[in-house]
């Protein structure tokens, strides 16, 4: 059943929708940030540096690590060029969504900012579009941030790092659970402060060990482009029939893969942006559109060009990597990637339960349900280490597909609210 709705959800329905909706956003915005990169990488210096690592900590994980190569064993070499494609159509949607966020963010008794897409979804369509279902929608789209931050936020880091070691994955489970409540316990300032000090040391760290991989097989690069390219279309194979396929694959875990490493158009980050003292909305539209191509456009380019350097393939993505970068960087290499799978993984989880916790905290103030919530979650880390992996791709693609196209739904109905 799942399998089924994955098929047609995220393999025709999400695709078509993110592209079209994107390229309407990107037309709007008049595409500034491809026209005019260094004024908008200006605007983003103004944006906050501890929002930027709360909302990288969601995004950078072992989706960049696992995720590629996942879409590269399902969908080949050809999705790295999807990943491209909607990386820099969603950069529009990520800025759409940042700003309404700042713009319809709330203030509490302590003068502390919060938010996220459940406010902007309730107050923007009853004020702008008099929805008399707004209510019912950001409850909805709420729920489905909760389901998300078990399941993309929890279920997929954890049940990837658990397969790094020979430890056994119930014991890498629990303590990563104990982790990860020591961390949150200390709320978003203790969030905030792990994540802005891990996040830059590990993306400068992974970014140095793959350019030194790819510089040390500069020759070999052009023909690892060539591959990308051919295989996004299947030229040779168009007169078979199989091309379709070949395509469609292609593109639906290109797409999917690169969702779920940037989450650009599916309404998580903005709650971190919402958190920020900096007022100014595009700004922190500015950073949104940084986080994509730090996250898709750089770090899931040289993890994908890593592993077809590597020229092998497996069924296990999280062993491929790691055999990838360990036949080049030898035990630097394998470490390397397994700490920093186990840190960013760490740095992900706190950050989405941060998202998780927020959304139910727009459904209930109740202190009860926001401590069953940590229970739950802990809980989860356990269960995630030990399921098989690919029941937990069918979960948590069906979940971010899910509140992804509400998400994108919601954003064509406030498109009057928002302006570069």
């Amino acid at each position: 059943m799942l399998e089924f709705l994955n098929r047609y959800l995220c393999g025709i329905i999400l695709p078509v929708m993110l592209i079209l909706v994107g390229i309407y956003f990107a037309f709007k915005l008049k595409w500034f940030y491809i026209l005019h990169p260094i004024k908008a990488f200006k605007e983003m210096l103004r944006g906050g540096f501890k929002s930027l690592s709360l909302a990288l900590a969601g995004t950078l994980g072992v989706g960049n690590i696992v995720g590629v190569a996942s879409a590269l064993i399902s969908g080949g070499a050809g999705a790295i060029f999807w990943m491209w494609v909607s990386a820099f159509i969603a950069m529009s949607l990520k800025y759409c969504e940042v700003c309404l966020a700042m713009k319809y963010r709330k203030v509490n008794n302590c003068g502390e900012y919060y938010g996220g897409a459940p406010y902007y979804i309730y107050d923007g369509l009853k004020k702008k579009t008099k929805n008399k279902f707004a209510k019912a929608f950001s409850i909805f789209f709420a729920l489905l941030c909760v389901l998300n931050s078990l399941t993309t936020g929890n279920l997929v880091q954890i049940n990837a790092v658990s397969n790094l070691t020979d430890f056994p994955k119930l014991y890498v489970g629990i303590v990563f659970s104990v982790l990860i409540l020591v961390i949150i316990l200390g709320g978003l300032k203790r969030i905030s402060a792990f994540t802005s000090i891990l996040i830059p040391i590990l993306s400068v760290f992974y970014v140095v060990l793959s350019v030194y991989i790819i510089f040390s097989n500069i020759c070999e690069i052009p023909s690892v482009f060539a591959l990308i390219f051919k295989e996004a279309f299947k030229v040779r194979c168009a007169i078979s029939g199989f091309c379709g396929y070949g395509i469609m694959s292609a593109i639906r875990f290109g797409v999917s893969r690169g969702l779920l490493s940037n989450e650009a158009g599916c309404g998580t980050s903005p709650t971190a942006h919402a958190s920020t003292s900096i007022s100014d909305a595009h700004s922190q539209g500015c950073l949104g559109i940084f986080e994509v191509f730090v996250d898709t456009i750089l770090l899931c380019t040289l993890t994908a060009i890593v592993i077809l350097l590597y020229g092998k393939s497996n069924n296990n993505s999280m062993s491929l990597v790691i055999n990838a970068y360990e036949n080049f960087a030898f035990g630097i290499g394998k470490h390397g990637i397994i700490v920093s799978s186990l840190l960013f993984a760490l740095a992900t989880i706190a950050c989405q339960y941060y998202y998780g916790i927020e959304s139910l905290g727009y459904i209930t103030k109740k202190s009860f349900a926001k401590s069953l919530f940590t229970v739950i979650f802990c809980v989860v880390i356990v269960i995630g280490a030990i399921i098989p992996m690919s029941l937990m791709w069918q979960i948590s693609d069906l979940a971010l597909c899910l509140m992804t196209i509400f998400n994108l739904g919601c954003l064509l109905m406030l498109k009057n609210d928002i302006n570069k």
